[in-house]
Formats: structure tokens, C-alpha cells, sequence
């Protein structure tokens, strides 16, 4: 079970979710023209859970110290797993997950793909060894990868099939695609801010410089504020673009989205206390997961 917890087993059940809702949920009811199949996309989806596995484990490495700090109970490495073991499973979940990559780009044509597998698990590495101390730097970055686990499905299922023929079709669907990814970067943003709140006691005794260390508490509280409208006034327009004449849809995304985010940046303007932030995070999580399940709404939206 430690284990489990030092790999971050919930965030990579979400990862494989929202990869496996894109294929089956997003693409495949609509006879889209796609290049994996159904071996070459588990391998796809255990690659990117292994890469991210490696990078929740070496940034527990890193964060040993300033976990003993924010969360002492929480912390695993030195306790539960030795340090050595925690290396270990670092190494071999990226070898596992770069090989992985490496045997889907080849078997679809796409050598070239290959060079997002890398990019993902250098910047993981990079992320927890020097760029998380570094001013908005580390949350726009982890944020960024977080909604590459989304597009990465459309790159290798959607681009290496297009033709003149399906090039409208394809790129429709890419960029539904690029939406949700967009949708996940800024909600994930918000929560790495937040985060980043609840813990500035120990990022401060770490000598990290993150938003509420540079700014001030209250400062970054009322940005993660401002940038939590973001998503909220998107979904709303597409919603009303879109999705006006799909009542299924509309309630969905008023019920289980647009609603809570305006919870979540009422409590958030007013948070004052860690327990309320930690709240508004596991909220956020929440949303993510809402989110990411209106895919299966599709089959109702595009009916048409």
C-alpha cells in the first residue's frame, strides 16, 4: 500500500481515465480514423502511467524535507520505503515507460513520437530537482503535462491517419481534444497555486520561491482567484456556443462544473485557514474528474 501511495495510484487512475475516455468515449463511437488499436493503446496508457508514477516518486524524493514540514504524516521515503528502494522504482518505471513509447511510435510509423515520451519524463525530473522552487515556473510546467496526457492520445491516434480526405474530421475532433487539455492545464494550474499556499511554511523553511513566498500569501490567494474565472467563463461560453440546444449537456455542466468552480472561487476568494485550502484542492479534483467524465456526453452533443 505504500507503495501505491508513493506512486499516487488516484492521479494515475485519472490519467488512465481520461486517456481511455478520449479513445473510447471521444473517438471511437463516431468512426473516427484512428491508428492505434486496442494492444498498441493499453501500451500508450501504461507508458504515460509509468512516466508519471516516476515523476510522483522522484519529487517525493526531493521533497522529503519539506513534506516533514507541511505534511510529516504523509511522508513515506525514510519511513515506509528506504530511499534506495524509491530510486529504484523511479529508474525503472521511466525505462519501462520511455520502452513502452519508444514500441508504440515505432509500431504506428511515428519514430518521431517517441521524443514526447523523453520530453515528459526529463521534465518530470527537471520539475522536482529545480524548476518547483522557481517563481510560477514549476506550476505552469507540471500544469502543461498534466493536459499533454490529453493530447497526447490525439497525436498518436489522430495525426499519423490524416488525408485530404478526413483532414476535417480529424482536426474537428483534435481540437475537442486540445478544449478538455485546456481545461485540465488551468484547473490544474489553480490547484498547484493553491497547494503552494497551503505549504508555504515549509517551502519557505526550504528556501523554495514559490507565488506565496514572492508575494505574499493574500496576494497569491487573490490570483489563484482571478485565474480560477478563467475556466469558468470558458466552459460557460462554449456551453452557450455549443451545447445550448443539448439540455443533457447544459444540466451536466451546470451541475457538475460551472457550479462548483463558482463554489470553489467563492471559498477560495475567503480561505484563510490550511484545512480550508486542502479543501478547495480535493474540490479541484473533483472538478477534474466531472470534467473529464462529460466525455461520455458526446454520443448525445454530436448525435446530430
Amino acid at each position: 500500500m505504500a507503495i501505491l501511495n508513493l506512486i499516487r495510484w488516484k492521479n494515475l487512475g485519472l490519467i488512465a481515465l481520461s486517456q481511455i475516455l478520449v479513445k473510447y468515449a471521444l473517438l471511437e463511437p463516431f468512426g473516427v480514423a484512428t491508428a492505434l488499436n486496442g494492444l498498441h493503446f493499453t501500451l500508450l496508457v501504461l507508458a504515460s502511467v509509468c512516466i508519471a508514477a516516476a515523476g510522483n516518486i522522484i519529487n517525493d524524493i526531493y521533497d522529503v524535507d519539506t513534506d516533514l514540514i507541511n505534511n510529516p504524516n504523509a511522508v513515506l521515503i525514510g519511513k515506509s520505503i528506504s530511499e534506495k528502494l524509491a530510486y529504484n522504482l523511479f529508474f525503472a518505471c521511466n525505462i519501462v515507460g520511455v520502452l513502452l513509447g519508444y514500441y508504440v511510435a515505432t509500431a504506428i510509423g511515428k519514430d518521431v513520437f517517441f521524443g514526447l515520451f523523453v520530453f515528459v519524463s526529463a521534465s518530470l525530473y527537471f520539475y522536482a530537482s529545480y524548476l518547483k522552487q522557481v517563481l510560477l515556473a514549476g506550476n505552469i510546467l507540471i500544469s502543461i503535462l498534466v493536459a499533454l496526457s490529453l493530447i497526447i492520445v490525439g497525436v498518436f491516434d489522430l495525426l499519423p491517419v490524416i488525408t485530404p480526405q478526413n483532414q476535417d474530421t480529424q482536426s474537428t475532433f483534435f481540437k475537442i481534444i486540445l478544449d478538455y487539455a485546456m481545461f485540465a492545464f488551468f484547473i490544474n494550474l489553480i490547484r498547484e497555486i493553491v497547494k503552494d499556499i497551503e505549504d508555504i511554511d515549509g517551502d519557505y523553511k526550504s528556501g523554495m520561491n514559490t507565488l506565496p513566498i514572492a508575494i505574499g500569501r493574500d496576494r497569491a490567494i487573490k490570483i489563484a482567484f482571478i485565474i480560477s474565472l478563467l475556466p469558468i467563463l470558458s466552459i460557460v461560453y462554449y456551453t452557450a456556443t455549443y451545447l445550448y440546444h443539448q439540455i443533457i449537456a447544459v444540466t451536466y455542466f451546470l451541475l457538475f462544473v460551472i457550479a462548483p468552480l463558482i463554489y470553489i472561487s467563492i471559498k477560495l476568494f475567503s480561505a484563510e485557514t490550511k484545512k480550508q485550502l486542502h479543501g478547495i484542492s480535493n474540490l479541484l479534483k473533483l472538478v477534474m474528474l466531472f470534467g473529464i467524465l462529460s466525455m461520455l456526453l458526446y454520443p448525445f452533443i454530436l448525435k446530430d
